[in-house]
C-alpha cells in the first residue's frame, strides 16, 4: 500500500500530511463533532470518541448544512480543526466551509477513498496536484 497515490476531482487548501482517521460514514461539523472538546460526539457515528484535532479525515460523504462552513472557520482559529476532508463527495457547504478555514480537501476518487486508505496510515495530501498519496 505504501506509495499508492488516489487522484481526486475536486481539490483546494494546503499541503498537509499526517494520520488518516477513516470510517465509511458522512461529516458534518454540527452534528458530528464536539468541537471543544475535539471528538467525534454523535453516538451512531462511527468515528465516535475519536479525536480529529490534526488527523486527515477520510470519509464517505458531506452532510448537514450551512453551519458547517461558519463552524470550520471558527475551529480552525482555535486550533481544533481536522488537517483535511478527504471525501468520496462532497457539497458546495461543506467546500465553502474548507475554504473559509483554510482546511486541506480533497474529494471525487475513482474507487470508494474509505475503503482504499487504512486507518491510521500515514499519508500526504496535495491539493495543488488532486492527489492523496499514502505514506
Amino acid at each position: 500500500m505504501s506509495g499508492k497515490l488516489f487522484r481526486a476531482r475536486h481539490a483546494m487548501g494546503p499541503t498537509v500530511r499526517g494520520l488518516a482517521l477513516v470510517a465509511n460514514d458522512g461529516f458534518s461539523a454540527r452534528y458530528d463533532l464536539d468541537r471543544i472538546k475535539g471528538i467525534f460526539s454523535r453516538p451512531a457515528h462511527k468515528l465516535a470518541g475519536k479525536s480529529y484535532v490534526g488527523r486527515i479525515l477520510v470519509l464517505d460523504t458531506a452532510k448537514g448544512g450551512v453551519a458547517t462552513a461558519w463552524m470550520l472557520h471558527e475551529m480552525k482559529s482555535r486550533g481544533i480543526v481536522p488537517l483535511a476532508l478527504v471525501l468520496n463527495s462532497v457539497n458546495p457547504i461543506l467546500a465553502q466551509g474548507a475554504a473559509l478555514g483554510d482546511v486541506a480537501m480533497l474529494a471525487g476518487f475513482a474507487e470508494d477513498i474509505t475503503a482504499a486508505v487504512p486507518d491510521g496510515a500515514e499519508v500526504e495530501v496535495n491539493p495543488q496536484e488532486a492527489w492523496l498519496k499514502v505514506i
